[in-house]
């Protein structure tokens, strides 16, 4: 009798750890989902930022896609 309310103590300890740390998760992602959700990732950047895409040149000569993937393979990137 004693062995059986004790493995139901035990139990009702895992089941209501297990609870809380779901419920402690569910709040830690909701608090980060409101802490980025104003936040724009893709708007203009301030100050003396410059545009990092563009041609890419050597030697004055413009390069081809397929000129810059064979570069991007042969340099093991």
């Amino acid at each position: 009798m004693k062995s059986s309310i004790k493995m139901i103590l035990n139990t009702l300890k895992v089941f209501l750890l297990f609870v809380s740390f779901t419920v402690l998760f569910y709040f830690g992602m909701v608090w980060l989902n409101q802490e980025y959700q104003n936040y724009h990732r893709y708007d203009e950047p301030n100050g003396n930022a410059i545009k990092a895409s563009g041609t890419l040149t050597a030697e004055g000569k413009d390069w081809s896609f397929l000129e810059r993937l064979k570069l991007f393979y042969l340099s093991g990137e």
